[in-house]
C-alpha cells in the first residue's frame, strides 16, 4: 500500500479558509440569535479582559472608527462599558459588563453545541491540534 503525497501548504492554507469561513458562519448565526452582528459577537469575545480600543481595532485589522461605532452599539446594549486605564488615563478600555459576559458564554456554548467536531477528538489530538494552531499562528 503506497502513501498519499502530504498536502501542500497552499492545499493547507485552501482547507484552513474552508475551515475557518465554516467556523465564522457558525458564529454568525449565535451571534444574530442575540441579536448581534459577526463583528459584534467578535469583539465580545475578545474582551477575556479590558483592551484597547486600538487593540481590538488591530485584531480585528480594521480602522479605529469602525470599532467606535460597533463598541458604541454594544454600551448602547449594556454588553460593554469603556473606562479610563489606570496607568495611562489618555486611554479608554473596553471591559465587558455582566450582561456581556453572560452573552459571550451563550455564543460559546452554541458553538460548542454546533461545532461537537472538537469534542469528539481524544485528548492527545486536542493536545496535538493545538500545538499544530500554536506553530503555525505563534
Amino acid at each position: 500500500m503506497t502513501e498519499s503525497a502530504p498536502p501542500t501548504p497552499a492545499q493547507l492554507m485552501d482547507q484552513l479558509a474552508r475551515a475557518a469561513a465554516a467556523y465564522y458562519r457558525h458564529f454568525a448565526v449565535a451571534s444574530g440569535e442575540h441579536g448581534l452582528t459577526l463583528m459584534q459577537g467578535k469583539v465580545l469575545g475578545l474582551l477575556r479582559r479590558p483592551m484597547p480600543m486600538r487593540t481590538l481595532a488591530e485584531l480585528l485589522v480594521c480602522d479605529a472608527s469602525n470599532v467606535t461605532g460597533i463598541v458604541d452599539r454594544l454600551q448602547a446594549r449594556d454588553l460593554v462599558r469603556r473606562e479610563t486605564d489606570p496607568a495611562d488615563r489618555r486611554i479608554k478600555n473596553v471591559v465587558l459588563t455582566t450582561e456581556g459576559e453572560r452573552t459571550v458564554e451563550r455564543i460559546r456554548a452554541r458553538l460548542t453545541t454546533d461545532l461537537t467536531a472538537l469534542e469528539q477528538l481524544d485528548d492527545e489530538d486536542r493536545r496535538a491540534f493545538q500545538r499544530l494552531l500554536g506553530q503555525v499562528f505563534p
